[in-house]
């Protein structure tokens, strides 16, 4: 059984979770007409896959602002959601991640509602977090999980090797 919990400095090397390829089958488009976002999908002819590079965190450094959750199965850690101060009225979900072996066992859903509950406790109305428009899975899974489309970003990778890609921004409200 998995077990959701926080990570603290006594197991801070767990958020080295490291990075493993996820697959890129189709783009959220979204749309926004009349004060109100909608999407569609464009499912991709070819099926690949992308692996974010690793991030190296810095336990010390971020724990400053941030709150480390994990998903523990048998004490070992197969997923990772940090959640982090935020400017507004929502707390930044900087990163999810569950190890490829484990996906579709609803361990994304539990490290989000304990996410749910950090933010409530640090007195926020929500949570706020980015998913790039070409990772499908991901997107379907903030609305899925009752996050909504908020916004969107189509100049953040100009100048990149990412270029032609959008953040899409998701909110999550917690309190009405």
């Amino acid at each position: 059984m998995v077990e959701i919990r926080i990570i603290d400095k006594s197991s801070a090397q767990d958020i080295a979770l490291p990075n493993q390829p996820f697959s890129l089958f189709g783009r959220m488009i979204p749309s926004y007409t009349d004060g109100r976002w909608n999407y569609s999908v464009q499912r991709f002819d070819t099926q690949t896959e992308m692996c974010f590079p690793d991030e190296h965190y810095d336990f010390d450094e971020m724990a400053k602002n941030s709150v480390f959750i994990g998903a523990y199965d048998n004490n070992r850690c197969v997923g990772l959601a940090i959640m982090q101060q935020g400017f507004c009225k929502y707390m930044y979900l900087y990163d999810l991640k569950v190890n490829r072996d484990c996906r579709g066992m609803g361990i994304g859903q539990k490290l989000m509602e304990r996410a749910k509950e950090v933010a409530v406790q640090a007195g926020y109305r929500g949570v706020y977090t980015i998913g790039q428009d070409n990772n499908l899975a991901a997107c379907l899974f903030y609305l899925k999980n009752g996050f909504r489309i908020g916004g969107l970003d189509t100049e953040v990778y100009n100048g990149t090797k990412q270029e032609g890609k959008a953040d899409i921004i998701f909110y999550w409200d917690l309190v009405e």
